[in-house]
């Protein structure tokens, strides 16, 4: 009879990580997940439609605090405020005790390039997602867009940089950094621009 235990989603997880860590993500089975701890393949399946799933599942949760962090933005905030305020709320996703899970799980996708497409897919969703918040929100489209990959690619910078060895700020104050920078850069296009062509 096959096992429905608490925890067990976790479980399988965690054992999946660790083993592809360990053996690699193209040698590892589900068989061998599941028999590591204690379960079948059937309740592998009950929780995950595939083993690439077992690194990329939480995406939706991830997607609902970027758009709830759009959502939570005043009223009259420009579109970069509203990104701030969506890379303020999806940090909390990672919490300081999660890095190294993060670590590990970078690690798995870099050696792979098939999870390194999955991955880029799951970036370009999530900016279509937040683009089309932004419009919901009133932002012209080109500018929504613009916003959204903005958005993303501060979340893949400050990403990396979390998981870095020795790092030890946390994501936010990572994201807020990188924030910084791109405001500076857009600063100095707008004087440029403002001088016109040479």
């Amino acid at each position: 009879m096959v096992r429905w235990e608490p925890g067990a989603g976790e479980r399988l997880r965690v054992a999946a990580l660790e083993l592809y860590v360990r053996q690699g993500f193209e040698q590892t089975t589900v068989e061998e997940i599941a028999r590591s701890v204690g379960l079948t393949e059937r309740t592998f399946f009950r929780y995950f439609a595939d083993k690439r799933e077992v690194l990329f599942d939480p995406q939706n949760l991830l997607q609902e605090a970027f758009l709830a962090g759009v959502n939570a933005a005043p009223p009259t905030a420009a579109p970069l405020e509203m990104i701030a305020s969506a890379l303020a709320t999806s940090a909390a996703f990672f919490p300081d005790d999660r890095r190294n899970w993060s670590r590990q799980r970078q690690s798995v996708i870099a050696a792979n390039p098939a999870l390194k497409e999955r991955e880029l897919l799951k970036l370009a969703t999530l900016a279509a997602a937040i683009a089309e918040a932004l419009r919901a929100r009133g932002v012209a489209a080109q500018a929504a867009t613009l916003a959204a990959e903005s958005g993303t690619t501060v979340f893949g910078v400050a990403f990396t940089q979390w998981i870095a060895d020795g790092e030890q700020r946390s994501l936010a104050a990572i994201e807020h950094e990188v924030l910084g920078e791109l405001a500076a850069l857009t600063t100095g296009l707008a004087t440029a621009l403002d001088r016109g062509p040479a």
